[in-house]
């Protein structure tokens, strides 16, 4: 018996030591730290349960037969994040390059499939060089096999993605079907095709981080949900996103108790609104002054920013907001916006997590391209999402709410369940100069009678009152009495019940 448990603890060490002492030194000077030494900052402290350290490869081919090591290039197992079971995956760079082999796509797959079976989210650490080519189309196979999994676990359960190396041609594919993908700046990057191959077939000269690092993606292709300084820091944030979460779809949205007053008045925002219509705010000066404690987790602030969503809690309970930003581009909804909210949108939806809108949209952003890049569908897309919601949701409309975009924002029309708006609100088809240029165009050679008619125009329009007398707007409230209404309204919807027509799914306008 003694030699048995000699002979374990020496195959444990040898698997924590990972490809040694050598290649764990080359992974620190790049300012990165190991996978276990990852998977220890983003669990509770003796909680990991690993699976499968003694699993090595099966290749043959190419003198791999003499080269295994145990665990062969990823750690895999479950822990807890501030209690909450998860279940993680992380690739270890100084193994065989983190590559992918079969036998270390089975150890994914099977955490995937256990995940799902408990119902706990699954968090991936990706740091590896791809596919192991001396597995040829074995390891091909295996990210097939992790793909499956990822579709069959969306919706299902929270599948977290954080990219902290390289993340090249089969890999990318498995993050891009999850539910968040955080990067780290200057370490990671992230693209199909890297800079030799772009050379050879375009003769574009990039480097690997302006074609696919932390800052391309988190601000310009909105592939990652953001872009952290350092391995601690995206790993911290991860474990705070998590706490947002419920565990899986079985799950109502998480509830922790709050310090703060859920009844709170916020004088501060009767002046938040401007006496100027075409001066812009900051409406997360809104947002964190009616949330618990200022506290909100922000998706993708780097990309769209005419737009902002992001999870906070009212009165303890989770919560999606998404909200029009003033302060760019006036927040008119355009490609990019209407895509970051709609996936926003159907994340809540698919977890329930009740939705808050905070709505000042002129309108849909006009032009060429625009109109080139395919709005039409892509606004479809959040209209889609916010019809489709069975999850409470609850509208303000605090200033502009003109035309398609008031529909698109989870209007009363797409089952909004209360739908308020603050005095301030303009809830029309367009502003009262261009509608009144329409209108009154026999007139257009006459500034006074225009002028006269856009008074009449605003008097008529520029208010709340329209749609209020049409039960579009279910109540005009106070801005200093924002917080109170909304956390009333979620505990009065705690028992809702909505379902959609039976069907095998849907066919969003993709």
């Amino acid at each position: 018996m003694q030699h048995i448990l000699k002979e374990l603890d020496r195959r444990r060490e040898e698997a924590r030591a990972g490809g040694g002492e050598r290649r764990v030194a080359a992974q620190h000077v790049k300012g990165k730290l190991t996978a276990r030494e990852r998977i220890d900052l983003l669990l509770d402290e003796g909680s990991f349960e690993e699976f499968d350290m003694f699993v090595e490869h099966r290749g043959t081919e190419f003198g791999m037969a003499e080269q295994k090591v145990p665990g062969d290039g990823v750690v895999t197992g479950w822990g807890t994040i501030n209690g909450k079971v998860v279940y993680v995956f992380s690739k270890d760079f100084t193994v065989f390059g983190g590559s992918l082999s079969g036998a270390h796509a089975a150890k994914i797959v099977k955490v995937q499939r256990q995940a799902m079976k408990v119902g706990a989210p699954i968090i991936g650490l990706f740091d590896a060089g791809g596919a192991r080519i001396q597995e040829g189309v074995d390891s091909l196979a295996g990210y097939a096999d992790i793909f499956l999994e990822n579709v069959m676990a969306s919706g299902v359960v929270p599948q977290i993605s954080v990219i902290m190396g390289p993340c090249a041609g089969g890999d990318v594919y498995s993050p891009a079907m999850t539910d968040f993908i955080f990067m780290v700046k200057d370490t990671s990057y992230m693209f199909v095709t890297g800079p030799d191959v772009v050379k050879t077939v375009t003769n574009e000269v990039v480097t690997a981080e302006e074609l696919g690092g932390a800052r391309v993606h988190a601000a310009k292709s909105g592939v990652a949900e953001g872009a952290f300084e350092n391995d601690l820091e995206a790993l911290t944030q991860v474990r705070r996103l998590v706490d947002f979460l419920p565990s899986s779809n079985r799950q109502p949205a998480p509830e922790r108790d709050s310090f703060d007053e859920p009844y709170r008045q916020e004088p501060s925002l009767d002046s938040l609104i401007p006496s100027d219509p075409g001066k812009p705010y900051d409406m997360k000066e809104l947002i964190l002054k009616i949330v618990d404690e200022a506290d909100f987790f922000e998706i993708s602030s780097e990309w769209a920013k005419n737009i902002v969503c992001g999870f906070a809690r009212m009165d303890g309970t989770s919560v999606g907001v998404v909200a029009n930003q003033p302060q760019v581009l006036a927040g008119v909804l355009d490609i990019d916006s209407s895509r970051k909210a709609a996936r926003f949108v159907r994340f809540c939806d698919a977890f329930n997590i009740p939705i808050i809108t905070l709505v000042d949209v002129p309108g849909f952003m006009p032009g060429t391209k625009q109109e080139y890049g395919g709005l039409i569908k892509h606004g479809a897309k959040l209209l889609f999402a916010y019809a489709e919601a069975t999850v409470p949701k609850i509208t303000l409309i605090t200033r502009k709410a003109y035309g398609g975009a008031y529909d698109v924002m989870s209007s009363k029309h797409l089952r909004g369940d209360f739908n308020y708006a603050w005095p301030t609100a303009e809830i029309a088809v367009m502003g009262a100069k261009g509608a009144v240029e329409i209108i009154f165009r026999q007139e257009a050679k006459d500034p006074e009678a225009l002028a006269a008619r856009e008074a009449e125009y605003k008097d008529r329009f520029a208010n709340p009152f329209v749609a209020a007398s049409r039960g579009y707007i279910d109540d005009v409230i106070m801005p200093h009495g924002t917080r109170k209404r909304i956390v009333r309204a979620l505990k009065s919807l705690k028992g809702k019940e909505l379902s959609n027509p039976w069907k095998k799914h849907d066919n969003i306008p993709l």
